[in-house]
This record gives C-alpha cells, sequence and structure tokens, in this order.
C-alpha cells in the first residue's frame, strides 16, 4: 500500500512540475515577444505572439492583459484589424480605464463606417439603400465613440476631438455633441497610460 501511495505522490509531482516549467517557457516566450516588439522586428514579434497565444492562460493575469495589448498592437501595425480588434476588447474589458486600447478600438472600430460612408456619399439620399447604409453607418459610428471619447479624456489630441465633432454631426446627432465636454470631463477623472504588471 506504501508503494502505490508513493507512486501517486510521484505522479502528481511530476505532473506539478511539468505544469509549472510550461508556464515558465510561456513567460519565457513571452520575454522574448516584448523584446522583439521593443526592437521592432515586426515579423519576429508577429511570429512569437501568435506562438503564445494558444498558451497565453498560463501567463500570470497582468502579463497575459500586457501580452493581448501587445499582439493586437503588433497585429494592428501589420495591417490585420480584424485579429487586433478581439485583443484590444480583452484590454480594454480589463483595464477599461486604460485609454491606449480604447483610442485603438476607436479607430480601428472607424474602419467599416469610412467605407461605409464612402457608400453613403454614392448613394441616393432618401431612397431605402440610402437609409439601410445610413443605419449601419450610425451603428458603425456609436461602437467607435465611446472609445475616442475616453482617449480624447485622458490624452486630449484635436485630431481625435475634430473626429468625434464629426462623428456626431455626421449621424445628427446634437445632443451628444453638445454634452460632449461633460461627459469627456467625467471621462478624465480615471485614466491609465501604463499597463502595470
Amino acid at each position: 500500500m506504501p508503494k502505490k501511495t508513493i507512486l501517486i505522490l510521484l505522479i502528481l509531482s511530476l505532473t506539478h512540475l511539468a505544469k509549472a516549467q510550461t508556464a515558465d517557457a510561456v513567460y519565457d516566450q513571452y520575454m522574448n515577444f516584448n523584446l522583439a516588439r521593443l526592437h521592432g522586428d515586426l515579423p519576429k514579434s508577429l511570429k512569437l505572439g501568435e506562438a503564445i497565444l494558444p498558451n497565453a492562460a498560463q501567463l500570470p493575469a497582468k502579463s497575459r492583459i500586457s501580452f493581448y495589448n501587445g499582439i493586437a498592437k503588433v497585429y494592428e501595425d501589420s495591417n490585420q484589424p480584424d485579429k487586433a480588434v478581439p485583443y484590444y476588447e480583452l484590454v480594454a474589458a480589463a483595464e477599461p480605464n486604460f485609454y491606449v486600447a480604447h483610442r485603438a478600438l476607436g479607430y480601428l472600430y472607424l474602419i467599416p463606417a469610412k467605407q461605409l460612408n464612402e457608400k453613403l456619399q454614392a448613394a441616393t439620399p432618401g431612397t431605402a439603400d440610402w437609409q439601410q447604409l445610413f443605419e449601419q453607418y450610425k451603428k458603425a459610428v456609436l461602437k467607435a465613440l465611446p472609445h475616442l471619447e475616453k482617449a480624447q479624456a485622458c490624452d486630449p489630441s484635436d485630431e481625435t476631438l475634430a473626429l468625434i465633432k464629426l462623428s456626431y454631426r455626421n449621424i445628427n446627432d446634437t445632443a451628444a455633441l453638445q454634452s460632449l465636454n461633460g461627459r469627456l470631463a467625467a471621462l478624465a477623472k480615471n485614466c491609465v497610460d501604463i499597463l502595470r504588471e
């Protein structure tokens, strides 16, 4: 009986050790990913980041959020916005006051809005097609605006402010435009510019 117990304990110990080594290996990959990003090596960053993704859950929680922000930026810089958005969304959900992720999301969400706006400009106003495009455009803009507002509140930019105002004018939302300054003041109270690990 004691031999069986010792064997079971040995197997459990080895399983725990293997798990710990795996987590350490993932963390080492994460450090290499950060180093590649620091050196501006986008192809290597992309390769390392994608290798980490299946095992990202093994990173400590704060490191995982930082990794998601890093891989989102790598995807964004690699002209893969559809891949960047889900990771920026994870970052914004985990750290709602981290305005950097909000700025990225706001601008990325505006990509389809710009495409819809071009179609809207080519359509005949008042037609069913025009109205459908306008509703799609409005939905896309309204998805982007809260993120742009958080970014603007925390890190004011003339370009972002002009874009916010233009977007509200384009969707005919004068009430939101008039209350913009109050929302920006409220959003400016809690801003995070660096993710802490």
